[in-house]
C-alpha cells in the first residue's frame, strides 16, 4: 500500500510538471514587433455600416468606402496632441480617431535605451490599432461624419484638467460634437452631442468602438488569455482570436458575439495592454460586439459599443452619450480604483488571474506591499526581496502541518531496518509483509502517507505564485540582485555555453540556467534527507527526480525559480531540524531501556493466586 501511494504522489507531481510545460512554459519569446512607423500600402479610411443585426440597428462594420475618382488631392489630415503624465500620442482629426498612444513608463524591453511601448498606431503601418467615435444615420437620411470626415479641434493639446472639443457640422442643421477628457493615467472620457439646428427631428446612433486592423503576434499560453475580454450582464466572455474567427465564419461574416448589457466594458488585451470601452454611467444599457473580418489577406478585429436603441433628437434640442476608453497598462491597484471610483463592473478581470483568483490576487497584494516596504529602504530587488520574505510567510503558515509531516518522515527513517526485516522475513507472501508493516505503522503511531503533504501544500501555491509572476504586469522587468534582470522572464545564463564564456548561442531546448542548477541541487539534498526507498526502482525514480525537475523548470520565471530554490532550503534546514531532534529522542529512550510493561490480565491473575495460596 505504501508503493502504491509512493507512486501515486510520483506520478501526480511528474504529472503538474508535464502540463506545466506542455501548456505552460514559455516558448521562445516571439521576435519583436516593427515599430508602428514603419511604411505599408495605405488603405482606404472609411468604414460604413453594415445591415441592421439581431439586435437591433447596424453596428459600425467593415466595409469601405472606395476612394474618390478624379478628385484633387486633399492636404494631410491634421492631428491633436495627448501631453498626459504617463501618456503621449495623437488624435487625427480626419475620422476623430486616436490612433497614436505610446505608454511613458513602459519599454519594450529591459535595457535603458529600449524604445517606449506603443499601444496605439495610426493606419499605413504594419499593426494599425485605433479607437474611434461615430454614428450611424438610423433614419437613412441624416448626414453624419465618417472616417474621411475632418473635425475642427477647440483647444489642446489634450491633457488632464484640459478637455477638448471636435466639432462637425453637417450642413442640414446638425452639429456633431465629441468632447474629450483624460485623467492622470490611461482612462479617456468621450461625450458625444448632437445639436439639432434644424426644424425637424433627426434620428442617429452614436457608437464607439476600438479596432485592430492586424492579428498581433501572440505567446499562445494556454494559462494566459489574449484577444477579447469583457464584463457584460456580470459575466466573463473572453474570446481567443482564433475562436472569434471560427465563429464569425460560422455566421456568415456576423459579429462572433453579440451581448446587450447593463453597464459592463469589454475590449481588446495583450499579455500586459489592455484597450476597452465602457458606458460611463454604469447603468446604462448598451450592445456589445466583438468582430472578426478578413480584408485583403489582412485580419481585423473590433469591439463596439453603441447604445440599446437609437437616439431621436427635436428640433433644437441635444442628444449626448458618454463613454470611457481605458487604454493603457493593466496595473493591478490601478484597475481595482477604476473599479471601485468609476464603478465600473469586475474590471480587475481585465488581468487572468485564472483558476487560483481566490489565491493569486491576495498573493499580489502580499507580494507588492512587502515590495513596498523594501523600496522604501531602498532596495535595489524589491519584488526580488519580497517572493523570499513572501515564502518565508508561506512555510511558517504551515509549518504545524509541515511539522508533522517531517517528524512521520524522520520516523519512517528511523523504523526502515525493521520496515526491511518485515520484507525479507515474508518475502514469500506479500498479503502477510504489508499486513505486518501496517501493524507496524500502527504500533508507532507513523503515517506513510504524510511525506506527500509537503508536496501538495506546495501545488496551489506554485500555481498561484506562478500566475502572479507570469500575468502582472507589476513584475515585469522587475530585477533581483547578479545576472537576474527580470524575475518575469527565464534565467538568462546556460551551463551549455558554460554560463556565457563562450561565444556560442545553444538551442533553445539546450537551456540549463544557473538558477535551475540552483534548485536541482536543493531539491538533490532534499531528498537525501527523506527515508531511502527499500525498493531499487522506488530508489532510482527519486534520484532522477531532481533531474528531471532541473530540466523541466529551466525555462520557467526566473522568479519562480529562486521561490522554489528558497522553499527548499527552507524545508531543508527544517526537515534537519527535526530528523536531529527524533534521532536524539530515539538514542536517550534506548539508552534508558524499555519502560516497565504493566501486568496484563494473565499475569494479575496468577499473582492473586500466589498471595491467596501464601495467606
Amino acid at each position: 500500500m505504501d508503493q502504491k501511494r509512493l507512486f501515486a504522489a510520483i506520478a501526480i507531481s511528474i504529472g503538474i510538471l508535464l502540463i506545466f510545460q506542455v501548456y505552460i512554459a514559455p516558448p521562445p519569446p516571439p521576435p519583436p514587433r516593427p515599430p508602428a512607423e514603419a511604411t505599408a500600402p495605405q488603405r482606404t479610411p472609411e468604414a460604413v455600416p453594415v445591415p441592421p443585426g439581431p439586435l437591433g440597428p447596424a453596428l459600425p462594420g467593415y466595409q469601405e468606402s472606395p476612394p474618390a475618382v478624379g478628385v484633387l488631392a486633399r492636404p494631410p489630415a491634421q492631428s491633436l496632441r495627448i501631453e498626459a503624465p504617463r501618456l503621449e500620442g495623437s488624435i487625427t482629426l480626419r475620422g476623430a480617431m486616436l490612433d497614436s498612444l505610446v505608454l511613458k513608463d513602459y519599454r519594450e524591453t529591459v535595457e535603458r535605451d529600449s524604445p517606449l511601448v506603443r499601444l496605439f498606431a495610426p493606419r499605413g503601418g504594419p499593426q494599425p490599432y485605433f479607437a474611434q467615435w461615430g454614428w450611424t444615420a438610423a433614419d437613412g437620411r441624416t448626414r453624419v461624419p465618417d472616417g474621411d470626415s475632418d473635425w475642427r479641434a477647440s483647444g489642446g493639446p489634450l491633457a488632464p484638467g484640459r478637455p477638448v472639443t471636435l466639432s462637425w457640422d453637417n450642413g442640414q442643421g446638425q452639429v456633431f460634437e465629441i468632447v474629450l477628457e483624460v485623467d492622470e493615467n490611461y482612462m479617456f472620457t468621450a461625450e458625444q452631442r448632437v445639436r439639432n439646428g434644424a426644424g425637424e427631428p433627426v434620428q442617429v446612433l452614436p457608437w464607439a468602438r476600438v479596432r485592430r486592423e492586424a492579428t498581433p503576434p501572440t505567446q499562445g499560453f494556454f494559462i494566459l488569455h489574449e484577444g477579447f475580454t469583457g464584463v457584460m450582464d456580470g459575466r466573463l466572455h473572453e474570446w481567443t482570436y482564433s475562436d472569434a474567427r471560427s465563429e464569425a465564419q460560422k455566421r456568415g461574416g456576423g459579429p462572433a458575439f453579440e451581448q446587450q448589457s447593463r453597464g459592463g466594458w469589454a475590449g481588446i488585451t495583450d499579455k500586459y495592454w489592455l484597450a476597452a470601452l465602457a458606458p460611463a454611467d454604469q447603468g446604462f444599457t448598451a450592445r456589445f460586439a466583438y468582430r472578426y473580418v478578413p480584408d485583403g489577406g489582412h485580419d481585423r478585429w473590433q469591439v463596439d459599443l453603441v447604445p440599446a436603441g437609437a437616439q431621436t433628437v427635436a428640433p433644437g434640442a441635444i442628444a449626448q452619450l458618454a463613454t470611457r476608453l481605458f487604454a493603457g497598462a493593466k496595473e493591478v491597484t490601478l484597475l481595482d480604483a477604476y473599479r471601485d471610483r468609476l464603478g465600473i463592473t469586475d474590471f480587475d478581470k481585465a488581468i487572468d488571474f485564472g483558476w487560483f483568483y481566490f489565491l493569486t490576487k491576495p498573493f499580489f497584494y502580499a507580494l507588492h506591499w512587502i515590495a513596498q516596504q523594501f523600496q522604501a529602504l531602498g532596495s535595489g530587488a524589491p519584488f526580488g526581496l519580497a517572493i523570499l520574505v513572501f515564502t518565508l510567510l508561506i512555510k511558517i503558515a504551515f509549518f504545524p502541518l509541515a511539522n508533522k509531516a517531517y517528524h512521520s518522515m524522520a520516523r519512517m527513517k528511523i523504523l526502515a531496518p525493521k520496515m526491511q526485516e518485515i520484507r525479507d522475513r515474508y518475502k514469500d507472501d506479500p498479503a502477510k509483509a504489508q499486513a505486518e508493516m501496517m501493524a507496524l505503522y500502527r504500533s508507532e503511531k507513523v503515517n506513510p502517507a504524510s511525506g506527500c503533504l509537503p508536496i501538495l501544500i506546495q501545488i496551489p501555491v506554485f500555481f498561484a505564485l506562478y500566475k502572479v509572476l507570469f500575468v502582472t504586469i507589476e513584475m515585469r522587468h522587475q530585477p533581483f540582485f547578479g545576472w537576474i534582470r527580470d524575475l518575469s522572464g527565464p534565467d538568462p545564463t546556460n551551463l551549455f555555453n558554460l554560463f556565457g564564456l563562450l561565444p556560442y548561442d545553444p538551442p533553445s531546448f539546450f537551456h540549463l540556467p544557473a538558477w535551475a542548477i540552483i534548485m536541482g541541487l536543493t531539491m538533490w539534498l532534499q531528498m537525501r534527507l527523506n527515508p531511502q526507498p527499500p525498493d531499487p526502482i522506488q530508489a532510482k525514480i527519486f534520484q532522477w527526480m531532481p533531474v528531471l525537475f532541473t530540466f523541466m523548470l529551466a525555462s520557467f520565471p526566473a522568479g519562480l525559480i529562486i521561490y522554489w530554490a528558497w522553499n527548499n532550503l527552507l524545508s531543508i534546514a527544517q526537515q534537519w531540524y527535526i530528523m536531529r531532534h527524533d534521532r536524539a529522542a530515539a538514542a536517550a529512550a534506548k539508552k534508558a531501556g524499555p519502560p516497565a510493561l504493566a501486568p496484563g490480565p494473565a499475569e494479575e491473575k496468577e499473582r492473586r493466586k500466589k498471595e491467596d495460596a501464601r495467606v
